[in-house]
């Protein structure tokens, strides 16, 4: 069981990326999937997660800028991040579990980085 993350890279400000996120495994392991992200000297982040069935959730700081989408048929998750800021700038995580806020699984981190 595992996730493998894709995507990233450096983009000047109010530029898009897309990450996406693929469950290897289990079903029951990826139940919800979503991710996080660490800033440089910051705690790690609940960006937003997605159950399966449900409706994505994104935290307040990017809801307005940021898609979550799950694809169910592959247990694959995108974030297409829009009007990217400075402040983005972070390693972002893919994670699953049975709680987005306890995720028992996480993927290598992928940096984004948001300079000009």
């Amino acid at each position: 069981v595992q996730l493998q993350a894709s995507g990233g890279g450096l983009v000047e400000p109010g530029g898009s990326l897309r990450l996406s996120c693929e469950g290897l495994g289990s079903t029951f392991a990826h139940y919800v999937m979503g991710w996080y992200r660490q800033a440089p000297g910051k705690l790690r982040e609940l960006v937003g997660g997605i159950y399966k069935g449900g409706t994505p959730e994104l935290e307040d700081s990017v809801k307005d800028r940021f898609i979550l989408s799950r694809d169910a048929t592959k247990n694959t998750i995108y974030l297409q991040m829009n009007g990217l800021k400075p402040e983005d700038t972070a390693v972002y995580y893919c994670a699953s579990g049975l709680n987005i806020r306890s995720p028992g699984l996480w993927g290598r981190g992928t940096q984004v980085t948001v300079s000009s």
